[in-house]
């Protein structure tokens, strides 16, 4: 054979090889024409609106919207409300999400940020049919919502077992980013049990699938064409998919959707103490082998913990037999316990293991950051925060004879907008002294509306006033 033939034939050797190789591969990738075709006709399209109240400005109607950058830097980020509210116009804003059928009468899965605050929601079916749907319920904890149109005989999905997840498999997402019906995506799982801030209920399942604003709502679908998970949030610095967006694993989203169709609220458990991580030194202080567990940084002396035998400097390994991994996993197995129902914690006391009998109580009314308030209540879930009693150490520590301290705010509520921050110690409300969280729900629901009062705290070091005003309801 000649040179040039002899490499010739090389190279034809080598393109089919190629080829073949190509061939195989397509044939080993995964298909989703069938699953498409069977789950589509049960993903709906969500639509909210949202009535405010508008004003004028020598601009235009912003109706308390973000002003545009070009005024942003006389005006900040938003013009101010003139007295009276500007002539009280209204302004409509619709926002887009995904759901899913979950019971074919008419009831539908999605996200409680999707149907947040919407004064009119409706549905959009495969079939172009547009419903209104009552909000059955929402749990802003879990980011899960449940609705109710007026229809029957509905396409409904069939669900899976997001326990039985493993890294690496494929998973496929059906919504409507940025309002297109019924788009599809593709990926794989890239971690499970993960854990975001603010979101310590959710084990997470961490996927590569591209999620983006309208998807949320929408389900994660196995290749057997079962719902595993509910796509909720994407990881972002851009405002678009960047690889990273995460789903509440159906299991969890179905105990939550089941309590809101039964009770029209969710229950959780509650043992009434602080954690926080063990690090590899703390570890090592404890005499432990590696870090593991949560560690009990506070306990609350009016909780279920502290009644029971709960100690600070204990660490939690287990909750009836299931390891306590990391700190993050206590609050999700306490949580799904029913309140009133007794666990069984493993925690290491000074070197030693023990066995603790815990009867959990229900999450407190001024914990809860809002889920199940109605309107006209007036808690500290409606100033938007959270609280923890103070332990006698820490008083003693701060010089302060009262006071309980702020675990969490929402930036959108009324203690935010009064100057109130994460961490803050409450010492009195309107000149009378805070001893618990549940004395500050009294005070609140005492306290009169549409009227400044005075809020002491103490923060770094100091204490200062900041005045708090309720809304006029």
């Amino acid at each position: 054979m000649k040179p040039m033939t002899r490499t010739l034939s090389m190279w034809m050797t080598l393109v089919v090889g190629m080829v073949v190789a190509q061939s195989s591969l397509a044939r080993d990738l995964p298909d989703f024409t069938e699953l498409v075709e069977e789950a589509a006709p049960g993903v709906v399209n969500i639509s909210t609106t949202r009535v405010t109240e508008g004003y004028s400005t020598p601009f235009g109607d912003f109706g308390g919207q973000e002003i545009p950058d070009i005024f942003r830097h006389f005006f900040g980020d938003r013009f101010p409300v003139p007295p009276g509210g500007g002539g009280g116009r209204t302004e409509e804003r619709q926002s887009l999400g995904s759901g899913f059928v979950i019971d074919a009468d008419g009831y539908i899965m999605t996200n409680a940020h999707v149907v947040e605050g919407a004064d009119e929601i409706m549905v959009r079916l495969n079939d172009r049919r547009d419903l209104k749907a009552e909000l059955v319920g929402a749990d802003e904890k879990t980011d899960v919502a449940v609705l109710k149109v007026d229809a029957s005989d509905l396409p409904t999905l069939s669900l899976g077992d997001s326990d039985d997840l493993k890294v690496g498999e494929w998973v496929a997402a059906i919504g409507s980013p940025f309002g297109f019906d019924h788009s599809v995506t593709a990926g794989i799982i890239s971690a499970i049990n993960r854990t975001l801030p603010r979101d310590a209920y959710v084990p997470f399942i961490q996927t590569d699938v591209a999620i983006n604003p309208g998807n949320s709502g929408g389900p994660l679908f196995n290749l057997d064409g079962e719902v595993i998970g509910i796509n909720s949030q994407i990881f972002t610095r851009s405002g678009g998919f960047m690889g990273l967006s995460f789903a509440i694993p159906i299991n969890v989203a179905m105990d939550i959707a089941d309590q809101l169709r039964s009770e029209g609220h969710v229950t959780r458990g509650w043992l009434g103490v602080m954690i926080q991580p063990v690090s590899k030194d703390l570890a090592e202080s404890f005499g432990m082998d590696r870090p593991e567990g949560a560690l009990i940084a506070d306990v609350d002396p009016d909780g279920p913990a502290a009644r029971d035998g709960v100690q600070a400097g204990d660490i939690v390994l287990a909750v009836n037999g299931e390891t306590v991994e990391r700190s993050s996993n206590l609050p999700r197995l306490i949580g799904r316990v029913a309140p009133d129902s007794e666990v069984e914690l493993t925690v290491l006391r000074a070197g030693d293991r023990k066995t603790l009998s815990v009867t959990v109580g229900d999450w407190p009314e001024e914990l809860a950051g809002g889920s199940g308030q109605s309107p006209g209540s007036a808690s500290p879930a409606r100033l938007g925060l959270a609280v923890q009693s103070l332990s006698d150490a820490e008083r003693d520590k701060y010089g302060i004879d009262a006071g309980v301290r702020v675990s969490d705010v929402d930036p959108r509520g009324v203690a935010a907008a009064s100057g109130i921050r994460r961490g803050d110690i409450i010492v009195s409300v309107n000149q009378v002294a805070v001893e618990s969280g549940r004395q500050l729900s009294q005070l609140v629901r005492e306290l009169p509306a549409d009227q400044a009062v005075p809020v002491r705290l103490y923060r770094d070091g100091r204490s200062l006033f900041v005045a708090l005003r309720l809304a006029d309801d």
